[in-house]
């Protein structure tokens, strides 16, 4: 079982891309109704590594990771 767990509320993304620039083996940007918005390609990890980067440089906090159930960001 992975240690990490990442969603994104899409609701909330603007589509900046953000996070695909900081963190592109993780992120990629999909045309959501019209709309372009951030998609996680991965959702649950053993490390973060640069996961925890992008969910921070996300400029409306849409990017939420979970470490054993409890949230960190």
């Amino acid at each position: 079982m992975a240690k990490f767990k990442m969603n994104i509320t899409i609701e909330e993304c603007i589509g900046c891309a953000a996070c695909q620039a900081v963190c592109p083996d993780c992120f990629e940007m999909k045309d959501i109704n019209g709309e372009m918005k951030a998609k996680a390609t991965k959702q649950e990890f053993d490390e973060l590594g640069c996961a925890m980067d992008a969910a921070e440089s996300c400029p409306v906090n849409c990017i939420h990771i979970f470490e054993d159930g409890e949230k960190k960001i």
